[in-house]
């Protein structure tokens, strides 16, 4: 059985979920970005806009098929990230937690873990393609400013919330009695 610095036995230690919560987080934050506000809203693609870029790259209008073709292949290809990512950060929990996973499924600590990550993901990807590389915008427009700051507070206010969930969890003992009373 595995034994982490800090003793607990049969899982890691809460410390060492903190890797795969935040890959995971990243990859579902992404996940949620692509599939409402590419896809359901429509309010932007990745290279939606691209005119008004700091990078140089052609502009691919969402408005005629052939730039709707390249901003869903773009699209494609951000969803792809976003599923590896889901899939590294599945692997590594899977490599780190040896007995009793859904004990660690139901933790406070892996989800906030998560939220840190979907808070991390949206912090990035707003300063890297909404304020960096301007390649698209939450909300293109004359307010795109207020809609792009409204992105990054929301990853700020789940970074800070994540933190805050995971210290409030309890460390993971597989050698105690779960929270209903009944052992591993």
């Amino acid at each position: 059985m595995a034994t982490s610095t800090d003793g607990v036995r049969g899982i890691a230690a809460p410390r060492s979920i903190r890797l795969p919560g935040i890959v995971l987080g990243v990859g579902l934050g992404g996940f949620v970005d692509g599939i409402l506000l590419h896809q359901l809203l429509q309010w932007h693609h990745m290279l939606s806009s691209t005119n008004d870029d700091r990078i140089g790259v052609k502009y691919y209008s969402p408005n005629t098929v052939s730039g709707l073709e390249m901003n869903t292949v773009w699209d494609g290809i951000f969803h792809a990230v976003c599923w590896m990512a889901v899939l590294l950060g599945l692997g590594i929990l899977y490599a780190r937690v040896t007995h009793h996973r859904r004990r660690v499924w139901t933790s406070r600590v892996l989800w906030g873990w998560i939220l840190a990550g979907w808070g991390l993901f949206n912090l990035v990807e707003g300063l890297l393609d909404h304020q960096i590389l301007g390649i698209h915008h939450v909300y293109a427009g004359d307010q795109q400013i207020w809609w792009d700051m409204g992105f990054l507070l929301l990853g700020l206010l789940f970074l800070i919330g994540g933190y805050l969930l995971q210290r409030g969890g309890r460390p993971l003992d597989p050698d105690t009695a779960g929270p209903r009373g009944e052992r591993p």
